[in-house]
């Protein structure tokens, strides 16, 4: 990774909560609010803004584990904002704390891990996993 990189920086996304977003499966609306899975897709978002402008052109970002606590809803046309921080660096990954906001409201939060590997190291492991 490039130098630069600290603890304590911090990403921010915003979204409006469409339809797509809500609770589903197989198709059917469970609940016409924001997912846990739509929560989880913009926790990992976000977190990666942090890790961009670090990687070198041989490295990738792979994700390590996410953990979330969905503590509140957000209904279509609310905007929610998703703030990441950097709390751990190590020479392979990047932890982040992730909360997710609706106004002044925490409706989430949680970690997100990623790993920082060459893109060849990926690569070897996908195609491990076609055997």
């Amino acid at each position: 990774m490039k130098s630069g990189i600290l603890v304590g920086q911090k990403a921010v996304i915003q979204a409006e909560v469409t339809p797509d977003m809500f609770a589903q499966f197989e198709g059917e609306v469970i609940h016409p609010a924001y997912s846990t899975v739509s929560m989880v897709y913009h926790m990992e978002w976000t977190a990666r803004q942090l890790i961009l402008p670090y990687l070198e052109d041989e490295e990738e970002g792979i994700g390590g584990g996410v953990e979330v606590k969905h503590l509140g809803p957000a209904c279509a046309g609310q905007l929610i904002e998703v703030i990441a921080t950097i709390t751990d660096i190590t020479h392979k990954s990047v932890m982040s704390r992730v909360d997710v906001r609706r106004g002044s409201d925490i409706i989430g939060t949680g970690k997100v891990i990623q790993f920082i590997l060459s893109k060849k190291e990926i690569e070897n492991k996908l195609s491990k996993a076609k055997m």
